[in-house]
């Protein structure tokens, strides 16, 4: 049987749409190292934020498992998700948009998780400004989608991206 890289077990997918994308503020220092990389969407709403970073909300329904402080135990629930999962890619309903990312795939959970957990203000069973999130996320190349660890928010604030992407075109 064919596993993706992402299914393999000790493999970590996080869908990324703000500072952490290629090219972007963050991208060196807590992405470098990646196995793999591709566009990537998520159904969801985004917002432009006053301190210069976006925000993600997505359906609460669409919310698989959060983030624990466990990371390889995250990165095998994950491959458990993506292993029992249908492979369709689901389009946005009910007024949500489709937002825009970058889906990266490391094989080191158990540093990774932590240090982009900190970065987001996540720990686990806190408030924090962010929730890591397993969210089914669309990749458009393969036609398909799969199970990715996503920093989201519950509340809906900032100005509102229609565009579903970040930074937000200028014009």
């Amino acid at each position: 049987m064919y596993r993706a890289a992402e299914d393999a077990p000790g493999k970590l997918g996080v869908f990324v749409y703000g500072t952490l994308k290629h090219g972007l503020r963050n991208h060196d220092r807590f992405c470098g190292g990646y196995l793999r990389v591709e566009e990537a969407t998520v159904c969801g709403r985004l917002y432009d934020l006053p301190a210069g970073f976006p925000a993600l909300v997505v359906p609460e329904e669409n919310i698989a498992a959060t983030g624990s402080a466990d990371p390889a135990g995250d990165a095998a629930l994950q491959a458990r998700m993506n292993a029992a999962s249908p492979r369709a890619q689901q389009p946005p309903a009910g007024g949500w948009d489709t937002v825009r990312g970058e889906y990266f795939v490391f094989g080191d959970p158990a540093r990774r998780l932590p240090a982009l957990d900190l970065l987001e203000g996540f720990a686990p069973g806190e408030t924090g400004l962010y929730q890591r999130a397993l969210v089914p996320v669309g990749l458009p190349a393969r036609d398909t989608g799969l199970f990715a660890w996503a920093y989201t928010r519950r509340t809906e604030e900032g100005r509102y991206l229609p565009g579903g992407q970040w930074p937000p075109a200028t014009g």
